[in-house]
Formats: C-alpha cells, sequence, structure tokens
C-alpha cells in the first residue's frame, strides 16, 4: 500500500473552507463524529451519491448532515476547482490506484477511521492511512446517537460479488464479519441505553458469517435474544441469500422490523445479466412472495437504476414494469454512473445523460404512485410506531415497524416511546394516526 501508514506533516493553520466528502462505507459510524466536526469547524458536508442508497439512511441524513450528493473523484476535483481547493475526504471508497489522483484534490486531510477524524480535531494534522484491504472485521461502534431512538450497528464489511458496475470489492475488500460475542455486546449497551431500534448494517449484509458457515439469520437470532430489545431492522439485502429456511427464521424473531430493503437495480433480465447480478426476476419475485407470506402486510422497498449500458427502451419498459408488478412501498431511483476500473465503465452502450433523466422521471413518477398505494392501504391499521420528533400542532412524528412515516396527536411522549396508532389518514408521505 503506497501510502499506508502515512501520516503527513501538521498544519499550523486552521480550517480554511472546510467541506468533507463522504462515501457510505462507514457513514453509519460516523454520523456522530461528522456532527462534531460541523460544529467545531463550520463545515458543509458532501455525501458521496451512494451513501443515499440504503433505504433506512434517508432520515438520519436529513437529520444529521446538511450536504449535497455527488460521487467519487468528481466531487473532489468540484472541492478542488469551485471551493478553493480546499476538499476533506472521510474514508473514501476508491481503488487503490486512484489514491495518488485523488490526494491531488484533497488538499488538506484523507481520513479512514474515526479515530483519526478525532486526532485531526486535536491536533490539526493532515492525515493519510489507507489499511490494506481484507483481514479481520474492523470493530466500529457507536456508545451515543442523537435522539436515543435508533442506532446503527455495522456487522460486516467488504464484498465478494464483482458486480459489473460497483467499485466496492476491489475498494473495500473481501467479506468480512462482526464476531457474534462482539454484536452482543454492541446490541446489550445499546439496549440498556434505551434505544428502541437498532438497524444491522454492512456493505453485503447478507453475506454475513459466511466467513464461519453462519448466516444474517444467525446475527438477527444475536442481536433478538438480547434482553431489552424491542427492534430490530435489517439494511439492504440481497434477494438471493434469503432461501426459504432464512426467511422462516427471521419470521420466528417477533422484534424484527416487517421492512426489507431487497436491492433489485434493474427489472429486466437481460440487464441483471450484464450487471453480474445473481437472481432473475423470476427469483426476486418469489423471495418477494415468501417474504409476504412469512410477514403479512410487510413493506418491500429497494434500488432502480436506470440508463445501465445496453439499457434500451425495451429493457427500460421491462424494468418498469416488473417494478409496478411487485408493488413496492417506496424506491430509490438514480440514475447509472461510471465508476472507473469496473468492467461496465468500458461497456458498449453508454446511454447519454438527457435519457438517463429522462428515465428517472419516468421510474420516480410510477414508483409514486406504488408508494401512495403502499400509504393508502395502511389507513385503519394500527402500527406499533417509535415516537422519535416533535412535529407541527401538537403532534409527535415516528416510524412504524414497517418504517410508515406517521404523525400523532399526543399530549406528551418521551423520544423512544413506542404508541400503538390506528392509521386514519394520509397527508403527502405521512400517515396520520389517532393514539389507542
Amino acid at each position: 500500500e503506497p501510502h499506508a501508514g502515512r501520516v503527513m506533516t501538521p498544519v499550523s493553520q486552521p480550517l480554511r473552507t472546510p467541506y468533507f466528502l463522504v462515501d457510505e462505507a462507514r457513514l453509519m459510524h460516523n454520523l456522530e463524529i461528522l456532527r462534531d466536526v460541523q460544529e467545531r469547524a463550520g463545515c458543509k458536508i458532501l455525501l458521496a451519491q451512494k451513501a443515499f442508497s440504503m433505504f433506512s439512511v434517508y432520515p438520519l441524513l436529513r437529520q444529521y448532515l446538511a450536504g449535497s450528493t455527488a460521487s467519487g473523484l468528481y466531487e473532489a476535483r468540484l472541492g478542488h476547482e469551485e471551493f478553493g481547493g480546499e476538499t476533506h475526504v472521510f474514508s473514501p471508497a476508491y481503488r487503490e490506484d486512484e489514491w495518488d489522483e485523488l490526494l491531488r484534490y484533497a488538499d488538506d486531510i484523507v481520513f479512514n477511521s474515526p479515530a483519526q477524524v478525532r486526532r485531526f480535531l486535536t491536533l490539526g494534522q493532515r492525515i493519510v492511512e489507507i489499511p490494506p484491504h481484507g483481514g479481520k472485521f474492523e470493530s466500529l461502534s457507536i456508545g451515543e446517537f442523537q435522539g436515543r431512538t435508533r442506532a446503527f450497528v455495522k456487522i460486516e464489511d467488504g464484498c465478494n460479488r464483482f458486480c459489473s458496475y460497483c467499485i466496492i470489492p476491489y475498494a473495500r475488500g473481501r467479506v468480512r464479519s462482526k464476531p457474534p460475542e462482539e454484536l452482543e455486546r454492541e446490541i446489550r449497551a445499546l439496549a440498556e441505553k434505551g434505544y428502541g431500534e437498532m438497524v444491522l448494517v454492512g456493505i453485503n449484509l447478507t453475506a454475513y458469517g459466511q466467513e464461519w458457515g453462519q448466516t444474517i439469520a444467525d446475527a438477527v437470532d444475536t442481536a433478538c435474544a438480547v434482553e431489552g430489545v424491542r427492534r430490530i431492522r435489517l439494511g439492504s439485502l440481497e434477494p438471493d441469500a434469503l432461501d426459504e429456511a432464512t426467511i422462516a427464521r427471521l419470521a420466528a424473531r417477533p422484534a424484527l422490523c416487517p421492512q426489507f430493503h431487497l436491492s433489485l437495480q434493474s427489472g429486466c433480465d437481460a440487464t441483471l445479466r450484464r450487471m453480474n447480478r445473481r437472481y432473475d426476476t423470476a427469483g426476486y419475485a418469489a423471495v418477494c412472495a415468501a417474504l409476504r407470506r412469512a410477514f403479512p402486510g410487510c413493506a418491500l422497498t429497494t434500488d432502480v437504476m436506470v440508463g445501465f449500458p445496453g439499457e434500451d427502451e425495451e429493457e427500460f419498459r421491462r424494468s418498469l414494469a416488473f417494478v409496478e408488478e411487485i408493488g413496492f412501498a417506496k424506491v430509490h431511483v438514480f440514475a447509472y454512473s461510471q465508476r472507473p476500473g469496473t468492467p461496465a465503465a468500458a461497456a458498449p452502450g453508454q446511454v447519454p445523460e438527457e435519457e438517463k433523466a429522462a428515465r428517472s422521471r419516468r421510474m420516480i413518477a410510477a414508483c409514486a404512485h406504488s408508494r401512495e398505494a403502499f400509504l393508502d392501504g395502511q389507513i385503519g391499521r394500527t402500527l406499533e410506531v417509535l415516537l422519535e420528533t416533535r412535529g407541527e400542532k401538537g403532534c409527535a412524528e415516528g416510524y412504524a415497524a414497517d418504517y410508515t412515516p406517521v404523525r400523532v396527536p399526543v399530549e406528551a411522549f418521551e423520544p423512544g416511546d413506542i404508541l400503538s396508532v390506528r392509521i386514519v389518514g394520509r397527508e403527502g408521505d405521512t400517515c396520520l394516526g389517532a393514539a389507542e
């Protein structure tokens, strides 16, 4: 590793225009530290586009970070060109051969762990430390999350799948998992502090435990068995890893939230093959059906990419039709963007940017209808809502176990309270409820 262990000369002058580029790899575990950086350095956070890929991250991004989206080295160059070269980078997911270029644009600092962020705040020095890929799981944990309602627990890092558009296996290395005993300790500590919900996250979450013959169901068993745990939620899941046996084990845990973010990427089999995804639409639909049987009324959410190389109008229409057929509770739609060094970046049939934008609008419009149908379908149901914040007109706002956003009039509550709420209507993207 050309830069591993290298610490640059301390910087004597204060930060000039602190913009920080953050990717998804450690976003969950850096949130509290980034808030500290914002407050102490008056910075803005620039979020790499893939940081928005996880459905359950959205509320935290709104709550913690006021940033704009961009992607990869482009954002570093943007900071260099438009912000006077004053760009700072936290743990970016790049290939090793991209570091020299990145360091040209990231003038002040490159972070690769929360400890290095703290070192910078204390010492004011430029830090360039890049650990080798792979090896054992690097234990990262946070003892406090703002609001004390939802905590994120990273249990897996790396990926072995090598999707043709993704740089993660090259940038983050191979799968490695948090040992069960460490997971149990972290969940116990969070439960003792009163967090109402813990979210298990990872780069390829469903690969958890494969080093020692376990599955994501084992992680859920470990977390749910801790005394005081009220809710466990799962981050983004690969559908082909959810077989009937795994789903049955998950369904046996009442504390598991019935909301599943199943990564789709495309609803066209030909596109999926070029993406090197490990399922087809028939297999994906079967997993959705199995989850709905095991968790009646559950919410299925997903990511959909448009404009992948070679996607013509017919492939896009097939993808759109499949998304409409499944009827997702919510869909994150994004346009394909090239990642240098990936097979897709050099593939023929690159789709023009204006066509990607047009397809994004069409897909978003279709997904808005399924979102409305899902929320309208909640009317008349009674949901257990984790209350988080005080909204307008004396209402509390929070999320049901299936991640339905709910607003309910209550006279008094503490963040983290769970209240039975009968859904009586909908206003925009939020369900309206009455306490029972």
